[in-house]
């Protein structure tokens, strides 16, 4: 398959939440209707780092921190190029979200993606309302393609932007970690394409942070399906479409229900690309109203 290094980590990690990332996301992972608990369990902030690798050589390396409050939620992301990978692909990248807390239930407002390469720079910008885009651009301009599958506004109503939905929402008040947390299935507009994720469980594992988590993570299967701002016959879709053997794990974020990536695997013709947590470090915070009444 002639796909380049660059372009096939990148595409792939893309596709299957931006991690964070980037990523962000790394990798779009909740569906829009798992619903939080009540604001006074839901108060925390991650802060991680991950590693990159690809065929288990350093590629990159990118920080994530995640904070939730009684009615609001912001993330942020950046990560470069590191390793062998600047010699041949030097590059940069940052993202960001915020929204609201209403009844429970994330609501995102703004998502912005920003990368650069050694030939450009390219931002992503998405606003949303009540899970509809409102709007949305990329600069530069990406010139039109008649092979590419258009993007409708039926499409960009109740989604997720990748940012947001990278975080995974346990509702109801059972154990977070159960295996039903993990099959959901989630509708994603990252600005240029709308597609589906859908996990499914597989196991759980394990994990150990350099810096921070240690404790159990949820393994889940990834199964991607574009719907539509997409061309057909690119190879990194058609390998996307079929493979049945990338995984997230994914870990608690101490004071809420909502777990995030630790660690994503994504098998590419050239080997494993995985992103790893080195620090992943959570924080239980006060509700507002508790910190007010003391």
């Amino acid at each position: 398959m002639n796909i380049s290094v660059s372009n096939c980590f990148r595409r792939q990690t893309d596709a299957a939440p931006r991690l964070p990332a980037l990523f962000a996301g790394l990798v779009s992972l909740a569906s829009a209707s798992v619903a939080l608990p009540g604001p006074a369990a839901a108060q925390g902030k991650l802060d991680a780092r991950y590693e990159a690798s690809l065929a288990g050589i350093e590629v990159g390396k990118g920080a994530w921190v995640i904070e939730i409050t009684d009615d609001q939620y912001a993330a942020a992301a950046s990560g470069a190029t590191s390793g062998v990978m600047q010699a041949f692909s030097s590059g940069h990248g940052s993202g960001e979200a915020q929204g609201r807390i209403v009844a429970g239930q994330f609501v995102p407002m703004n998502y912005m993606a920003s990368t650069t390469s050694s030939k450009k720079t390219e931002t992503i910008r998405i606003t949303l309302g009540n899970g509809n885009v409102k709007d949305s651009s990329i600069e530069p301009e990406p010139p039109s393609d008649p092979d590419r599958i258009p993007v409708t506004d039926a499409h960009r109503r109740g989604v997720l932007d990748p940012m947001t939905a990278s975080f995974l929402r346990v509702s109801g008040t059972g154990d977070p970690m159960a295996p039903d947390s993990c099959r959901i299935s989630t509708p994603i507009f990252d600005g240029r394409m709308r597609y589906d994720l859908r996990l499914d469980y597989k196991r759980t594992e394990m994990v150990k942070a350099e810096k921070g988590y240690q404790g159990p993570a949820l393994v889940c299967g990834i199964y991607f399906t574009p719907v539509s701002g997409y061309i057909p016959d690119r190879a990194a879709i058609k390998y996307l479409t079929g493979l049945r053997t990338m995984e997230v794990w994914l870990a608690p974020i101490a004071g809420t229900r909502v777990l995030a990536p630790f660690r994503l695997k994504i098998p590419t013709p050239l080997g494993n690309a995985v992103l790893q947590a080195t620090q992943f470090v959570t924080t239980a915070t006060p509700p507002k109203s508790a910190s007010r009444a003391q």
